[in-house]
């Protein structure tokens, strides 16, 4: 059989995260990734807006031959997941509920701390998903994080004394004994030898990028879609932007941590 057609979106860049921990656990596939970069950053869009920009994109990589749809995108899985379920007419997975589940599997206290951007902790999704499974969640915004990121500060003194602050304001009265930091960003998974500096030693980090990895790779062998890799069929990786290409290829490469290839410029109407 021939290799599964992935398609990964996101707002712009974070969800290559997505994408580089999908081919560390499913390499037999051939990926589409879409990002929104000339309407990013959503977090500051309507729910209403956000879904309709998503719905646009996951229609768009369906086109393409997508057979599943990951949104990596945390503030589209937040605002708009259930109507690009609706719109789709394919699996679609979200980045949200994997992270909420692996956060509750590495749990002894029950209490979660959450970092995200200011939509989604807005929103609570990661709050409500963590509490249906019985788990207690304190979310912190951390909108300094993403451009520290983007400037590409990954290591540096400035995002190292930024996340204390942050995390020192989190783990804190109700929330000291807390055992799980959960990632609810695309951008922070760069930052994770930073994280494990700053955070108590006790606690277990988790990645919302490396939980959706895993939520797909059980899908694709629950539903016998495990597709073995030919050399006839090799994996392939396909890139589209709604902004700069060279932009994309440039910053993407800190983000997917190789050299970024065949990137098609896309014009979704608004």
């Amino acid at each position: 059989m021939s290799a599964p057609t992935i398609g990964v979106f996101d707002s712009g860049f974070g969800g290559l995260t997505v994408l580089k921990a999908l081919l560390e656990v499913v390499a037999e596939a051939h990926y589409l990734y879409f990002g929104d970069t000339a309407r990013l950053p959503y977090g500051s869009k309507s729910a209403e807006t956000v879904a309709r920009y998503a719905c646009e994109a996951a229609s768009f990589l369906e086109q393409q031959g997508a057979e599943l749809l990951v949104i990596a995108c945390n503030t589209a899985t937040a605002l708009a997941l259930e109507q690009i379920r609706s719109a789709a007419s394919v699996k679609v997975l979200g980045v949200i509920e994997p992270g909420a589940q692996r956060a509750r599997a590495e749990s002894r206290t029950g209490k979660v701390v959450v970092i995200g951007t200011d939509a989604t902790v807005s929103s609570h999704a990661y709050k409500k998903a963590l509490a249906v499974l019985k788990i207690e969640a304190l979310e912190k915004a951390c909108p300094l994080l993403v451009p520290l990121v983007e400037e590409g500060w990954v290591d540096h003194p400035v995002t190292e004394q930024v996340a204390k602050i942050y995390l020192d304001e989190a783990f804190r009265d109700g929330f000291h004994d807390a055992d799980v930091l959960l990632l609810g960003c695309t951008h922070y998974p760069l930052l994770k030898p930073l994280l494990h500096r700053v955070i108590p030693k006790n606690v277990t980090l988790v990645d919302s990028a490396d939980s959706i990895a895993a939520a797909v790779k059980l899908h694709l062998q629950e539903n016998s879609a495990g597709h073995e890799q030919t050399e006839s069929d090799p994996s392939s990786l396909k890139f589209f932007v709604t902004d700069s290409v060279e932009k994309f290829r440039r910053l993407g490469k800190q983000f997917l941590g190789r050299e970024i290839h065949d990137i098609t410029h896309v014009d979704l109407k608004e």
